[in-house]
């Protein structure tokens, strides 16, 4: 969002991690995430920064979710290695939690990150402040 809401210009991770009060490093590793999905654009050096590398129309947030929580099973029993749970041959609870995740993508994949953005103006006022002049 900090991206698209700065669409004229580079921004920096600290940048980012300072008005949203997150920690640089785990942003590090995100912004990389991201990179490497193509999502980001990111350039090195003293005048270095990211953007967004397609249009925020095109960016879903279910399809960034499906990519960064994917690797992370939604409970035990969709673990493929670590699965001990003696339930699961037998367990239903299994089917109507992949279709609960399925239809939390799928209302996902309908939010574009344009749609968060555009006309939120409070988001604006905190990501974006006025300069203060004194």
């Amino acid at each position: 969002m900090f991206c698209t809401v700065h669409r004229d210009r580079l921004v920096t991770k600290h940048e980012i991690a300072k008005r949203c009060n997150a920690s640089e490093n785990h942003l590090a590793q995100v912004i990389n995430q991201l990179a490497q999905l193509g999502l980001l654009n990111t350039q090195r050096g003293r005048n270095g920064g990211l953007e967004l590398a397609r249009p925020p129309h095109d960016i879903t947030i279910g399809e960034i979710f499906r990519i960064m929580e994917a690797p992370v099973p939604l409970t035990e029993c969709f673990a493929d290695v670590d699965n001990s749970c003696p339930l699961t041959v037998a367990c239903r609870l299994k089917f109507a939690l992949q279709e609960a995740a399925e239809a939390f993508y799928l209302r996902l994949d309908a939010v574009t990150l344009e749609s968060l953005v555009c006309n939120n103006d409070d988001l604006m006022r905190i990501l974006a402040p006025e300069p203060c002049f004194t």
